[in-house]
């Protein structure tokens, strides 16, 4: 989770303060490549995760369709 919020692949502006960002990683669990999506809350003093969720659904977050 760390890597998507440092390094994200793509990021969305939404209500602010918040924000999404997205990357891509793959699962060690089922070995597919899935989309981290974190719902962040930035300060000047902080990063809050408000929520975060894998998809494998990368048409629908990434316009390009993933890598």
């Amino acid at each position: 989770m760390e890597v998507a919020v440092r390094d994200p692949l793509q990021v969305e502006l939404v209500r602010p303060p918040r924000t999404i960002v997205t990357r891509p990683y793959l699962d060690k669990v089922t070995g597919e490549r899935m989309l981290m999506r974190v719902v962040i809350e930035e300060t000047d003093e902080e990063i809050a995760v408000v929520t975060l969720y894998k998809t494998s659904r990368f048409r629908k977050y990434l316009p390009e369709g993933g890598l």
